[in-house]
């Protein structure tokens, strides 16, 4: 049995779900609300404020949807009731960002500003100019967005300029060596 898949999912006060006969979950709390459909073979099943998953057999696609549908289920319910963020720093020289309005400005030393709007329950939040907060009710959209940002000017290895993850340790090279 999956060590993941087994656990109960306990549901905050203030949040609820709706279960449809072909598994398609409806999770609605304070921050918003979640639908997400998954597999007709995984049970799901709620008693109050616990929600448990089984599945019907062992086979190899049951005990790998097992664990996945349990996963999803419970972000959807974090996400809901506390949210997910992720936060980025931005290192380098005239690097920085700013929010003007619904839109996150980028300067990374193109040409041009870079521009990142808000939408689909995605809110970005810039307490510095070197930090940016990106916070959702969805875990995958939060964690895309991020990883969006920072594709535009990812950390190179020599003088470690970039956008990175908080926390993100930046694998540095040697430059050149010179004459001998």
């Amino acid at each position: 049995m999956s060590r993941i898949g087994r656990e109960p999912i306990s549901v905050p006060a203030g949040v609820e779900i709706k279960i449809d006969a072909d598994n398609c979950a409806v999770v609605k709390g304070p921050k918003g609300t979640l639908t997400q459909q998954f597999n007709k073979d995984i049970k799901i099943n709620q008693d109050g404020a616990i929600v448990t998953v089984t599945r019907p057999s062992d086979e190899k696609e049951h005990r790998a949807l097992h664990g996945l549908t349990r996963t999803l289920l419970n972000n959807m319910v974090v996400g809901v009731s506390a949210g997910f963020e992720k936060k980025l720093e931005i290192v380098g020289v005239g690097y920085r960002a700013a929010k003007a309005g619904t839109t996150l400005q980028l300067t990374l030393g193109y040409s041009h500003p870079v521009s990142f709007s808000e939408g689909n329950g995605i809110t970005f939040d810039v307490p510095t100019p070197n930090e940016i907060v990106v916070k959702g009710t969805d875990k995958q959209q939060v964690g895309q967005i991020a990883a969006e940002i920072r594709g535009k000017r990812p950390p190179e290895p020599y003088l470690g300029k970039g956008i990175k993850y908080q926390g993100e340790r930046i694998r540095r090279k040697a430059g050149k060596a010179g004459k001998k």
